[in-house]
């Protein structure tokens, strides 16, 4: 059997093995399983898909190809079981990655919260959809229901948001914070319930901009994508925009950036169009991406681009003084 490991993951030794539940074993699950496995923990998992158990297996052992990770747990630890009851019967933490349908996540939730012993945590994958929302059905504990939602490539980036609603106890949400943290991923807590959560609005915000910048013929698909790709988003790959602003401003620091340059920054905020994706839109978006991406391998490109985080993570680990 192949066998993963994480760099960043607390070693089993020091911490207690989880038993984890993962429903749902797309590629969002399989990341989730590669995560636990690589951690130490025994992870039961549960698809309803015919195939979903070889599927799973072999993504998780690519998963962990990709990131290297080869030296303690084997596939071994990873069982696949008949019903999704059975899968979380025994869990300490549960990681739904369900179809992006709120009535069809609300079914799920409500069927783990009432198989599931109720001193588990149960996480959700969602990309958008607020705790308070995902718990509508369930009766048994709604309050541990939280969303854990990972960043793409979700087996290689370390984000993870989570989201409590306001029925959540802060020992739920520490717990869901700490598993996170011992599987070597990023967990940020995000503090009120809002469409998209936080990583997913940054990006809308950054995205209008662009569709309006393109819309209005300003500039190219692809000058937009070299705009970001070889100016902030090289510096963001090693600080936050936050902090990284902080440091232009020299000794002087934030206040110094906000005081001298926050009346221009203004005018440009509030110079930003909003935009509607309309069919002509659409069409420019679409055919400046082809246009850009013409004759590119998209196999090749995905590839790079993951080789390239893994060297990024690498670096991050090294400079430990970043934040």
């Amino acid at each position: 059997m192949s066998a993963i490991t994480s760099a960043d993951a607390v070693p089993v030794s020091s911490k207690a093995a989880l038993n984890v539940a993962i429903i749902g074993t797309g590629v969002i699950g399989a990341a989730w399983a590669t995560g636990f496995l690589a951690a130490g923990h025994t992870v039961t998992a549960f698809d309803p898909a015919d195939g979903a158990d070889e599927r799973l297996r072999k993504q998780v052992s690519n998963f962990g190809a990709e990131a290297d990770a080869c030296t303690t747990t084997v596939l071994d630890n990873l069982t696949f079981a008949p019903s999704l009851a059975e899968a979380v019967a025994n869990a300490d933490f549960v990681q739904e990655n369900g179809p992006e349908r709120l009535e069809v996540k609300q079914s799920m939730l409500a069927e783990i919260d009432a198989a599931a012993p109720e001193a588990a945590v149960i996480a959700s994958s969602t990309s958008g959809f607020s705790p308070s929302q995902l718990n509508a059905l369930a009766s048994k504990a709604p309050g541990r229901i939280v969303v854990g939602h990972p960043f793409n490539p979700a087996h290689l980036v370390p984000l993870v948001e989570v989201v409590p609603s306001t029925g959540t106890s802060a020992e739920v949400i520490e717990r869901a914070m700490e598993t996170y943290r011992a599987i070597g991923k990023k967990p940020i807590l995000v503090r009120a319930e809002l469409p998209g959560h936080v990583a997913n609005r940054l990006q809308a915000a950054m995205w209008q901009e662009a569709y309006s910048l393109v819309d209005r013929g300003v500039v190219s698909v692809a000058d937009i994508d070299t705009a970001i790709s070889y100016g902030p988003g090289l510096r963001w790959a090693i600080l936050g925009p936050l902090a990284q602003q902080s440091l232009s401003g020299g000794a002087g620091g934030m206040r110094h950036v906000l005081d001298h340059l926050g009346p221009p920054q203004e005018v440009w905020m509030h110079d930003l169009k909003q935009v509607h994706l309309d069919e002509d839109l659409k069409e420019k978006l679409i055919s400046g991406v082809d246009e850009e991406l013409e004759d590119r391998d998209p196999t090749v490109l995905t590839k790079q681009r993951d080789d390239m985080l893994l060297e990024v993570i690498a670096l991050k680990r090294k400079y430990g003084e970043l934040p």
